[in-house]
């Protein structure tokens, strides 16, 4: 169990809101012991810990991507029932039912992850503590109905009794009814039915005519016009019936407190399970809360590096900003400079919130890439009016906070100061910052801070382990893009706006003349750095443009190579067959001739004969060997077979190719083998044996290097945030991959945003020959934000 009093600062857990992050967990949460666990978040301390935490979260969201009609529900709070049952109490139906509830919920989801396929060792591992406890379970559901009654199979003498009690009221009722369509009664009655008074069958008798009606009163109406009397007739039945409810409820009872003797001999066990009910309960609400931020696992590191990629703060609605944190471990601080409401807060925030919640096990919404670092603390001093739901900025400075800060403090920390020095004299409060800086930097204390003032930009410029950032603002429209710019001081823009604004000309000229030449060349000196970032990341993404274009143009090319170089080798192929079939059809046609002339030709004829079949086929020989050596020589490694046998297979060198033997071989050493459609004349010493254990081999290791690749390709591809040509680049390094892993239905997660990614990914899909067919996505599968493959394997 995690205990908050030794996790992160409590105030700071405040200040970054992290009790919402907590709140929306609570709510994906399906159980109250679910619920208890997501109270109890926090972030850890222990290294081995978190990862485990993190990995939990990772495995409950593939289970649930793989496996989305899986659920774990049913699952009640039955511990006070169980507690009660140890001690002797009998449980009500209801409980007992909840009990019930529970006892399915877990031999459910235990069978489910017994049958469950894929590596998921940490729920898995969970899961194997679930107790079963069917024969409980079994019990009470043929003992109660749904709706909490005793059922009357629930034990032999509950039947019998009920069955006397049915023939009793039908007796009764039988009596009665005869009684009240008497002409002679009727005339008495208010009504005309049969009724109930305290648990006795009573008929409805005019107050006036009392004493028409021999029985007993049981109730009458308000009015006092009515008396319910139970006629003598039905006394001694109505006795009887009495009688038998008492026994019923007598054998209830027993039920019940048989049953509840049951919970009570599994109540450790049911304890146990609880608690794992609980925890998976839990889990899984990670694994939920991850789905709605499209959130991740980061990595965890020791040495102080924070690197978010493309983050988004989780509790702001809507379409966010991401941004992108490089604060390495030869980097103490990073102050952030910008425009109020332009984004500085938020970034501050969202840094210590995304920390807060990895050191918790919770995925962060922030691309691959992403590395928080192990904090055993996080103190900030934000304002207490922010709000990052309601889009307010306010800023104000803390000094008893930034005193405690100091004092608690040390390598092991991150702090984060909105407006580090604001609040007094500028002068004074520049001063003070700066030493505050320099004190939390001599100490190695990782600082993200924030700041309007300028001599703080010039501090950070002059100090190598301090670096500047500002949130950009775009002074054609005078608003903040909410972009961080990592090694560009901010500005205040007010001369630029104050134009735009409509402020006279001669005014912001005359202002101009106020400030001191060292401003001026700060301003300068920031202007031209906001100019050289420009270029610089213009120019990196028309590199990376041309490299994506150079690559795909080398796959190409090397495309096209390999499928001339393939086209080549069956052309010439296909050439040496047919040669190879002519020659083999003058061979026959020879012996033909051979034969028939040998039957007709004298001894000297023959003699003459032999000796020209001998030079024609010394000439097909010939024609046979430049044949075979028109394809380049396939090395085989196998050993010349010493005798075959027919059906046997063997390697033919000089062809490239296999065949089986047709029969043994002749007085020349010759053997007939079928290769394809070619029925040739071999040499022996022209076999090769092949090597069977090499073959084998080589597909084991084929098969190998597939079922690697499988399970390295992922069956989902996240492309948010890239921009088309990236995205197209990754997209088709992975479709390769996924086709050579035998793939054949894949995820590709481009977001909904403008549309423009989902128009280039379904654009360049058409065109793509391993596609087969692809779709959006429905209502549960991510909608228009996701496009589902299915790939020719």
């Amino acid at each position: 169990m995690r205990e908050r009093e030794n996790a992160v600062d409590e105030k700071t857990l405040g200040k970054i809101e992290f009790d919402k992050i907590s709140q929306m967990l609570d709510e994906c949460c399906g159980s109250v012991l679910g619920k208890e666990n997501a109270h109890r978040l926090a972030p850890g301390k222990d290294l081995h810990q978190i990862r485990s935490w993190l990995q939990e979260t990772t495995e409950a969201k593939e289970i649930m991507r793989f496996n989305p009609s899986f659920s774990l529900g049913g699952i009640r709070d039955i511990r006070s029932n169980v507690e009660r049952a140890a001690l002797g109490a009998i449980l009500e139906p209801e409980d007992l039912l909840d009990i019930a509830d529970t006892c399915r919920a877990a031999r459910k989801t235990k069978t489910f992850f017994s049958n469950l396929k894929g590596s998921y060792p940490l729920v898995m591992d969970l899961a194997k503590n679930l107790g079963l406890f069917k024969s409980m379970e079994t019990a009470i559901n043929e003992a109660v109905s749904d709706e909490g009654m005793i059922l009357d199979t629930a034990s032999d003498q509950l039947f019998v009794i009920r069955k006397k009690i049915r023939t009793y009221q039908e007796r009764i009722k039988d009596k009665l009814d005869s009684l009240i369509k008497s002409p002679h009664i009727a005339k008495y009655l208010q009504d005309n039915l049969v009724t109930i008074r305290a648990d006795r069958y009573v008929i409805p008798v005019k107050q006036e005519y009392r004493a028409q009606i021999p029985g007993l009163i049981h109730d009458q109406s308000a009015s006092g016009a009515t008396l319910f009397i139970e006629p003598m007739v039905v006394l001694e039945m109505n006795n009887e019936l009495k009688k038998l409810k008492a026994a019923e409820h007598q054998e209830i009872i027993l039920i019940l407190k048989g049953l509840s003797q049951q919970v009570a001999s599994f109540d450790q066990d049911l304890a146990s399970t609880l608690r794992v009910l609980g925890r998976l309960d839990f889990i899984f609400a990670k694994a939920r809360l991850s789905q709605i931020m499209d959130a991740g696992p980061p990595e965890i590191n020791t040495f102080g590096a924070i690197k978010l990629v493309r983050a988004r703060h989780p509790l702001i609605k809507g379409n966010v900003v991401p941004i992108d944190v490089d604060l390495g471990k030869n980097l103490d601080a990073m102050i952030i400079t910008g425009p109020n409401t332009g984004g500085k807060t938020v970034t501050l925030k969202t840094i210590g919130l995304l920390h807060a919640m990895a050191l918790s096990g919770l995925h962060v919404p922030a691309n691959t890439g992403t590395e928080v670092c192990l904090f055993l603390n996080i103190f900030a001093d934000i304002g207490d009016e922010q709000s990052i739901e309601q889009s307010l900025s306010t800023f104000s400075s803390h000094l008893v906070n930034i005193v405690r800060i100091l004092t608690q403090s040390d390598e092991h920390a991150l702090v984060l100061l909105d407006e580090l020095g604001a609040g007094t004299d500028p002068t004074e409060g520049a001063a003070l910052a700066m030493a505050i800086l320099d004190y939390l930097q001599k100490r190695h204390v990782k600082v993200v801070a924030t700041t309007h003032y300028s001599e703080l930009k010039a501090f950070a410029y002059n100090s190598p382990r301090i670096v500047n950032a500002s949130v950009e603002f775009d002074v054609k429209t005078l608003q903040p893009t909410y972009r961080l710019l990592m090694g560009v001081p901010g500005k205040s823009n007010a001369f630029e706006i104050a134009r735009r604004l409509g402020l006279r000309e001669d005014v912001i000229n005359r202002a101009s003349e106020f400030l001191t030449k060292d401003q001026v060349q700060v301003a300068d000196l920031i202007a031209n750095l906001e100019m050289d970032q420009r270029i610089s990341e213009q120019e990196r993404k028309e590199a990376e443009t041309l490299r994506k274009e150079l690559q795909a143009m080398e796959r190409r090319l090397e495309d096209k190579e390999t499928e001339l170089h393939n086209r080549e080798r069956e052309i010439m192929r296909r050439a040496q067959e047919e040669s190879l079939q002519v020659v083999r059809k003058t061979k026959e046609e020879m012996d033909r001739l051979y034969q028939e002339l040998k039957t007709n030709l004298d001894a000297e004829a023959q003699k003459a004969q032999n000796k020209a079949l001998t030079g024609a086929k010394e000439k097909i020989k010939g024609m046979e060997d430049k044949i075979y050596q028109a394809l380049p020589e396939q090395k085989y490694t196998g050993k010349a077979p010493q005798t075959v046998m027919p059906g046997q297979l063997v390697e033919i060198p000089r062809l490239n190719q296999t065949g089986h033997v047709l029969s043994a071989p002749n007085q020349s050493g010759e053997v007939y083998v079928q290769a394809g459609i070619m029925k040739i004349a071999v040499k022996l010493d022209d076999l090769r044996l092949p090597i069977s254990t090499e073959k084998k081999s080589g597909e084991t290791r084929v098969g190998h290097l597939r079922m690697e690749k499988i399970r390295q390709v992922s069956p989902e591809l996240d492309l948010r945030g890239m921009i088309v040509e990236e995205a197209l680049e990754q997209m088709d390094k992975y479709l390769d991959d996924v086709f050579v892993a035998g793939l054949k239905e894949i995820r590709i997660i481009h977001g909904k945003g403008t549309g423009a990614l989902r128009e280039a990914i379904t654009s360049h899909l058409k065109k793509h020959r391993q596609v087969k067919g692809f779709r959006l996505g429905d209502y549960n599968e991510g909608g228009t934000g996701v496009t589902l493959v299915s790939l020719n394997v």
